[in-house]
């Protein structure tokens, strides 16, 4: 064995992705009720990978765009898309963007949209002590890799509370006072991830007092807009009141889950500078770690993605198809509860399943429910409870339900 050969001998093993190990083993599982409820993907009532009409309208029309090539995007990616795209989450009728103070930058999607803000605030950030960004406990847990990645330590901060299966404010809004000032905290716009606990309006309105109280930056994850209400402007209205409040913010935008364009990686990053020459600096630092990372963003996703938000008529059908979305997710929500709560009467308060919002909810049983549920009942979740209720439907509710119910109980 040469040299080079064995060097790598010493790397270690590093243990599988959680939620794609969960569905490795769904997919190898042969049992004819199995259910995942562990992939944060939509799935149709027969659960199946819902391609938007409007994807399908679109894509026919770039298909036939004699117009289009395939020569590289700007830097910075496609302009139309990240101008619409900052619209679609700052407002139409936003300062920042008016005064030309917001840069967006075209990213890997979601994720991309968060490293590269990380990136971007480990090397120009005025920090005023160690490296370090306030994550909810619990949170997407991508985040930790990301941030790590670049230098930058997470640091918890109280969110869910298990006793009330539902937000902690005071423990927030106490973090938010402790930490040393200007620190970064990281925000979930909305339909958090993993729990599905939002703050409401009034509590976000308490939020931006402390942030601003604290000169802290808001550090906005937005993956879910229009999956927490099946309403676009309703799901970015933390987003929007912070920026009308002036509170130094940056907000990385997926189009996976809204669009149904998993697999396309459609994100944007935008960051909101207090002037417009802050903001021409912004771009050009961004542009400088972005060409030396992916160099140019794919084309085809956000050419889709601009022609949908530019086009009157698409805008509207894709507003009716995340209502589609929208609406079964929460009507299986509200069919959960009825079977927990006045046909099984599971014991227990089951009003976090209807309280939650968006695609994901914490169901409060132990890791040791978690694991009765997949060995016994070959419903496969995530250790902490969380479902995905796009996994459910008219077809699988009722048997996860009578499981769920048989665990709580005390055994299958």
């Amino acid at each position: 064995m040469s040299a080079s050969t064995a060097s790598w001998s010493s790397v270690p093993l590093a243990p599988p992705d959680s939620i794609f190990k969960l569905s490795a083993a769904y997919k190898a599982d042969d049992y004819p009720q199995k259910v995942n409820l562990g992939v944060g993907a939509y799935r149709d009532d027969n659960n199946k990978p819902w391609v938007l009409p409007v994807v399908k309208k679109a894509t026919g029309l770039l298909l036939n765009d004699p117009s289009l090539d395939h020569e590289y995007l700007p830097i910075t990616g496609l302009p139309e898309f990240t101008s619409a795209a900052a619209k679609l989450i700052l407002g139409a009728e936003s300062a920042a963007i008016r005064e030309g103070r917001t840069v967006s930058v075209q990213t890997i999607s979601g994720t991309g949209a968060n490293h590269l803000g990380a990136l971007f605030l480990s090397r120009f950030y005025n920090w005023n002590g160690p490296k370090q960004i306030y994550l909810s406990d619990p949170t997407w847990a991508n985040h930790y890799a990301i941030f790590k990645n670049v230098g930058i330590e997470p640091i918890n901060y109280p969110y869910y509370d298990a006793k009330t299966i539902g937000l902690n404010f005071n423990g927030f809004l106490s973090s938010l006072d402790s930490a040393p000032e200007g620190s970064v905290f990281l925000l979930h716009a909305c339909a958090h991830n993993p729990t599905g606990v939002d703050p409401t309006s009034e509590q976000w309105e308490k939020l931006a007092d402390a942030i601003m109280k604290r000169n802290h930056f808001a550090f906005f994850d937005c993956a879910y807009q229009g999956f927490a209400s099946g309403d676009l402007d309703r799901d970015a209205s933390a987003v929007r009141y912070f920026e009308q409040r002036g509170v130094p913010m940056l907000v990385c935008q997926s189009f996976a889950k809204n669009a149904g364009l998993y697999g396309e990686r459609v994100g944007c990053l935008h960051v909101v500078g207090a002037t417009k020459d802050a903001a021409d600096r912004v771009k050009s630092q961004l542009s400088v770690l972005q060409r030396s990372e992916i160099s140019n963003p794919p084309s085809h996703g956000a050419r889709l993605v601009s022609l949908i938000l530019t086009d009157a008529s698409l805008f509207e059908e894709w507003k009716r198809d995340i209502q589609t979305m929208a609406q079964r997710i929460i009507s299986m929500r509200k069919e959960l509860h009825r079977l927990l709560t006045e046909e099984l009467h599971t014991p227990g308060n089951w009003d976090h399943i209807v309280n939650q919002i968006g695609m994901f909810s914490f169901t409060g049983i132990n890791p040791a429910q978690c694991e009765e549920l997949v060995k016994g009942a070959h419903v496969y979740l995530t250790g902490n409870g969380r479902i995905s209720m796009a996994g459910l439907n008219t077809h699988n509710i009722r048997y996860f339900a009578e499981s769920l119910d048989k665990v709580v109980r005390g055994g299958m």
